[in-house]
């Protein structure tokens, strides 16, 4: 299998040389660039044409402009963003923008190495520690469809919001499921818990806003977007 093109962006060469040796080192990444701001994520995406681009925010350039730049002028490059910056409104410009993954540099290596493997498969990759929030604060439509994922529902869970947006009453999931009212109320408190809302009219909102499918219909992990994983799981790809 050919060695995944990566170009590594970051203000502190020590961070680059760190990048580089731990991509290297896995087998999997051929660092064919490096830089140290916005301009240079430019130049180096029409240079080398990389498979992926691991950038930081915090660069000088307007980073947002230049994920924006990349990703329509050259859609086989993939963006992740690797920061530092706590605040959820940078992952939220940065996913909206176009980057196809969110990492905190608190992560792991073993973190980083599965957030490049998915992006660089189709999928999207955000951080756990950002996903919740930035589920909620996405305006785009289309990624906040991708973003639903991050909340990885069980099987059950997604029949149980299938069912809420159809009109059921708990009594009524739960006869439909066979399962005790109780379990439905623990399962309602777990999606409001993951849905980051207070009652179950919210969980309905938070799902007709996200495009949940209703009763009946496809789960959003059997439609045809594509996946968003969130760490510390492995991710998980759909076709």
């Amino acid at each position: 299998m050919d060695s995944i093109s990566v170009a590594l962006i970051d203000g502190h060469p020590v961070t680059v040389e760190g990048l580089a040796y731990v991509l290297a080192a896995h087998g999997a990444f051929a660092v064919v660039a490096r830089g140290g701001s916005s301009r240079d994520a430019i130049a180096m995406a029409g240079e080398h044409r990389p498979d992926l681009i691991v950038l930081d925010l915090a660069i000088p350039g307007n980073t947002v402009a230049a994920i924006a730049g990349i990703t329509a002028e050259y859609p086989g490059t993939r963006i992740i963003v690797f920061t530092a910056l706590p605040g959820l409104e940078h992952a939220v410009s940065a996913l909206e923008a176009g980057a196809r993954g969110y990492v905190s540099k608190s992560c792991t290596v073993g973190e980083l190495v599965d957030a490049a493997k998915a992006v660089t498969a189709g999928a999207t990759y955000v951080s756990e520690n950002f996903a919740s929030g930035a589920v909620a604060a996405l305006k785009n439509a289309s990624v906040r469809k991708v973003a639903m994922r991050a909340l990885s529902l069980t099987a059950r869970e997604d029949q149980i919001v299938g069912l809420l947006l159809g009109g059921r009453t708990n009594k009524e999931i739960a006869s439909d499921l066979g399962l005790a009212e109780r379990t439905v109320k623990h399962y309602m408190a777990v999606l409001m818990q993951k849905l980051n809302v207070r009652n179950r009219v919210e969980v309905v909102m938070a799902a007709q806003n996200l495009g949940r499918k209703t009763a009946g219909g496809p789960s959003m992990a059997e439609d045809s977007l594509t996946s968003l994983e969130i760490a510390p799981r492995p991710p998980r790809l759909y076709s």
